[in-house]
């Protein structure tokens, strides 16, 4: 490749990398602001809790699988969820 044909691709892989951060959602607590995901997954982690508990109380943590795939999982459903509902 000359130096020609990589000036346009390196400013096209410029261009993209700062499209992405045109407008990134964020939500104003007590004057500060933080990106939206942080909220949504702070929310997920508390509600994937709240599911370890009730699996607990009703005796059925013994039944889900490997936990170490399924808590994770259970956050991420939660946090894409809430991320949709509320966000988009």
């Amino acid at each position: 490749m000359t130096m020609r044909s990589k000036r346009p691709a390196s400013l096209l892989a410029l261009c993209l990398l700062c499209a992405g951060c045109h407008h990134a959602p964020s939500i104003d607590i007590i004057g500060s602001f933080f990106p939206v995901w942080m909220l949504c997954l702070s929310i997920a982690v508390v509600l994937a809790f709240v599911v370890r508990h009730f699996l607990v109380r009703f005796k059925l943590d013994s039944e889900v699988g490997p936990v170490a795939l399924f808590y994770p999982s259970v956050v991420i459903l939660f946090t894409s969820l809430l991320w949709l509902i509320f966000f988009r």
